[in-house]
């Protein structure tokens, strides 16, 4: 499956949030290299990785490490979190600004 087939069997209602995601990761790393590696849309540099998917009830961020998000949950105690990953319900707004940091922290330095 490639990125763009993955994309388009998503629900409309979580789309929107998927491709603002990826459009803010390939704003910051235009030579990111796109893959499925992690059968979700992944984006790779040389030091780092993020990688983006649709679940059931929600659209997921997903990081190397925990260190990513420490800055992040600070400041949303109330988006629901994992160990390197950030879930957004259909009922969040996703804070495009303060993922910069978490996208940033986990491309440049990742584990």
């Amino acid at each position: 499956m490639t990125v763009k087939e993955y994309l388009e069997d998503i629900p409309p209602e979580r789309a929107e949030k998927m491709n603002s995601l990826i459009d803010l990761i390939k704003e910051l790393y235009p030579d990111a290299a796109e893959s499925m590696k992690y059968k979700m849309p992944t984006y790779e540099s040389p030091e780092g990785w993020v990688a983006v998917a649709n679940q059931k009830n929600y659209v997921s961020l997903y990081t190397c490490s925990p260190e990513h998000l420490v800055e992040f949950k600070k400041k949303h105690p109330k988006i629901k979190t994992g160990k390197g990953c950030i879930n957004f319900t259909n009922s969040v707004d996703i804070p495009l600004d303060d993922l910069e940091s978490v996208i940033k922290s986990a491309m440049s330095r990742g584990h």
